[in-house]
């Protein structure tokens, strides 16, 4: 059986995800991918051409059981797992202010819990590997925006890569934030459109993400803040 790595990445059929996905495909890697549509996760699959190194897996990021099917799932196709990608997540622009609260639900749930569950249904086999953890926040973590709920979340997803980080560098697992600032996805779709300044590409956040996952054993980079140059908060 090949010793090629292996990584999970949530929320993999599209965007950020996708092209994390083919990086690492590119890069040698055997890769597992989650999202809710079955449809979509096939589409993707069949895209890339890679059938026996891509696995695509119906799961929910914030549904515990189906999280952790996916993992086991992964490491009976594979046989290990050297990286778990943490990246499904969406935004809502409405404000706590005077926002509507039925759109919050699911964003806090995918963007908080889904990468704290993903984290507990992996960290077995990390440990085994002594592999990485990447969370895919956001600048919106480091930077208060007025009302932001959704910069809410990222900020809790910023203290849960340093609360996991002390909890697992003694047991060889590194883990890793990378918080981009403003990216050229349909992340913008629900917020109202993109602005007009510049815009890192998917690609770009992708390099630094797999940069993270292919750090030397014994390495742990904790932080990745990634911004256009010309975006200035």
């Amino acid at each position: 059986m090949t010793c090629s790595p292996v990584a999970l990445i949530t929320g993999g059929s599209g965007g950020l995800g996708a092209t994390t996905a083919r990086l690492l495909l590119e890069r040698g890697h055997r890769v597992a991918i989650t999202g809710r549509d079955r449809l979509r996760l096939d589409r993707f699959t069949e895209n890339c051409g890679s059938p026996d190194r891509l696995l695509g897996l119906v799961a929910d990021a914030a549904d515990p059981e189906a999280t952790q099917s996916a993992v086991d799932a992964t490491l009976q196709r594979y046989g290990r797992l050297d990286a778990v990608v943490a990246n499904a997540g969406f935004a809502r622009s409405d404000s706590v202010i005077d926002g509507d609260p039925s759109h919050w639900r699911e964003m806090v749930l995918t963007n908080v819990l889904g990468p704290a569950i993903v984290m507990r249904a992996s960290v077995k086999a990390l440990k085994a590997t002594h592999g990485r953890i990447v969370l895919v926040g956001s600048v919106a973590g480091f930077i208060h925006a007025p009302g932001s709920l959704y910069g809410a979340t990222k900020w809790a997803l910023t203290g849960l890569a340093e609360n996991a980080r002390r909890a697992l560098t003694g047991h060889g697992v590194g883990v890793t934030l990378v918080a981009p600032g403003g990216m050229e996805t349909n992340f913008w779709d629900n917020l109202g459109g993109r602005p007009e300044r510049p815009m890192l590409t998917a690609m770009q956040v992708a390099e630094s993400i797999v940069w993270a996952v292919g750090q030397p054993s014994g390495v742990d980079v904790n932080t990745l803040v990634v911004r256009p140059i010309g975006q200035p908060v």
